[in-house]
């Protein structure tokens, strides 16, 4: 059996962790974005400082560039005072001009806008933006090269600060979502609650179909138990049948064997023993036969669908012809002339088993109830799309009222005084039902005899 775990735990964990691997992703692509949009916004001013000092560059009378660093360009880099900024202006290749000399610069910008990069100068992460320009005398123009940069602490503690908050963000989201799904969870288990109650309210004896509302994904589960339960009462039913069946039916010779045990006990001579011996005996025979009934009942009874049987196709006339040749003996000492007719193959699709027993029974009533001299003929037949047991005697029948009755269990079509527990008819309709086979009762010619035939589909 395995281990219980709660439905609402597992399911508060696997949203935990898919939320969290889905927030670290988005936490990552947060950061991205983070670092990119701050670079975006500072790159912007890097540019901007860069064109104004590009700006001061003038040609002087010799020649030579010269430049007016103008200290608002740089300040509007200094918004933040743990940053530094560093800048640098070359002119025409190899020549420096001013600023901090080992500044980085891009070597590969041209056009009118400016290159952007990352570097490390003095042991520090920086950004650089360098810009190129040329300062005209009028004659020629004098190309340069503006440098301008600023380490990255505020652009790291802005996008510190962006994914602190969407960490935050991320962290209430979860504790609300795990707060909704185990209130959600509660709610929804109600009904599964209440049916819990409801089942351990029963009594044990109550199996009716459970009628509790419940959510639509547990319907098949309540299906399936409704199921179960019928069938287990099915299976109780079956059991309280035998029981008392088995009760009522052998109270009568269990008594009989134990009178007449007495009688023999009290007897007076060995005849008189031998005699209440021998009534004993047929009364112990007589509880083995009821017995064995209500046992072949109580197993057809368990086999209320085809599918709990092994089906499979059969040729009805030979088994037909050898529990025909089984029985000859018996009826020879009940002075009844058996036969057999029928020839050729007659398949249908039953059990080998239980056909056995269905026709044992019905040749079993014509022998018991016939009577001494008559005729009991065993038919197998084929019309069409059916084949036909037919079991014919030309004994005294069944009264036509009667025929009807003598399908219900312990119901007897006589008073003739053979033994029996009236069985054996609702055995062979019981078990032709399982294979989709009819039992039909007709007296024969003349009122006279009982002619029970059994309808079976034809297998083709």
């Amino acid at each position: 059996m395995s281990a219980a775990y709660s439905l609402r735990r597992r399911l508060l964990f696997w949203l935990l962790i898919s939320t969290a691997i889905i927030g670290t992703l988005a936490l990552a692509d947060t950061y991205r974005e983070a670092i990119q949009t701050s670079n975006i916004v500072s790159d912007r001013v890097l540019a901007g400082s860069a064109l104004a000092i590009a700006e001061r560059v003038v040609v002087a009378e010799d020649g030579t560039l010269e430049v007016d660093i103008p200290y608002v360009a740089l300040e509007m880099l200094t918004s933040a005072a743990q940053d530094r900024v560093f800048y640098r202006v070359d002119g025409p290749p190899g020549e420096f001009i001013t600023g901090y000399q080992n500044l980085p610069t891009l070597a590969d910008t041209s056009g009118e806008v400016a290159g952007f990069a990352d570097d490390i100068f003095r042991g520090e992460p920086i950004r650089v933006a360098t810009l190129r320009r040329s300062a005209s005398t009028g004659i020629r123009s004098v190309p340069f090269a503006v440098t301008v940069a600023e380490t990255t602490i505020a652009r790291r503690q802005l996008a510190r600060a962006i994914l602190l908050r969407s960490a935050l963000r991320l962290l209430f989201m979860i504790a609300g979502a795990a707060v909704i799904v185990w209130i959600s969870v509660t709610v929804a288990l109600r009904p599964l609650y209440k049916l819990r109650d409801a089942i351990g309210e029963r009594s044990p004896d109550d199996l009716h179909p459970i009628r509790q509302s419940v959510p639509t994904e547990v319907e098949p589960l309540v299906d399936t138990v409704n199921s179960f339960m019928v069938r287990l009462q099915s299976a109780l039913d079956a059991l309280r049948n035998f029981t008392g069946n088995a009760s009522h039916q052998l109270r009568t010779p269990l008594a009989i064997i134990r009178t007449q045990l007495a009688l023999s006990a009290r007897s007076a001579t060995l005849d008189e023993a031998h005699r209440s011996a021998l009534k004993g005996d047929q009364a112990v025979a007589h509880a083995e036969r009821i017995l064995a009934q209500l046992l072949l009942m109580a197993k057809i009874d368990a086999a209320t669908a085809k599918e709990a049987l092994t089906a499979t196709a059969i040729d009805l006339t030979p088994i037909a012809q050898e529990i025909t040749g089984e029985l000859i003996p018996t009826a020879a000492e009940a002075g009844i002339d058996l036969g057999f007719e029928g020839e050729g193959a007659a398949m249908i699709r039953a059990e080998p088993l239980l056909i056995g027993e269905l026709l044992r029974n019905l040749t079993g009533n014509s022998i018991a109830y016939a009577g001494k001299g008559a005729e009991v003929t065993v038919r197998v037949c084929r019309n069409g799309e059916t084949v036909a047991l037919e079991v014919e005697d030309n004994g005294p029948g069944i009264p036509p009222e009667k025929l009807e009755a003598v399908r219900q269990r312990f119901s007897r079509g006589n008073d003739s005084g053979a033994p029996g527990a009236g069985l054996g008819l609702p055995i062979v309709e019981e078990i032709a039902n399982l294979f989709n086979a009819s039992l039909t009762l007709a007296n024969g010619p003349d009122g006279k005899g009982l002619k029970a035939s059994v309808t079976f589909a034809k297998l083709s």
